[in-house]
């Protein structure tokens, strides 16, 4: 897989979990919780699959070669697209009218 390829990758499985808290409601998509998942649940298991898509482009830039330094700007960059892109999974789970 090229440097295109791994960027799409990374980008388009970073849309999907950024949506899947808001998707299931199972934690993680496995556990079932006996109150379902709260809000704060929600932001929990967002934050934790912006971690587990950080580290699979880790190793993807791994993998194309020497890894690049980054500062804590990369990071905040990087973290508001992770949320901006769970905003229509948002959306769909909390501003939409149910008839």
């Amino acid at each position: 897989m090229g440097q295109t390829e791994s960027v799409i990758a990374v980008i388009l499985l970073a849309l999907l979990a950024a949506n899947w808290p808001f998707i299931t409601q199972r934690l993680f998509g496995v556990l079932r919780l006996a109150s379902g998942k709260s809000l704060f649940v929600r932001l929990l298991e967002l934050i934790a699959l912006y971690f587990v898509v950080g580290g699979i482009g880790l190793l993807f830039e791994q993998r194309l070669g020497q890894i690049s330094p980054q500062k804590w700007e990369f990071y905040a960059i990087t973290a508001t697209a992770f949320i901006t892109f769970a905003f229509p999974g948002f959306v769909w789970r909390y501003l939409m009218k149910r008839g």
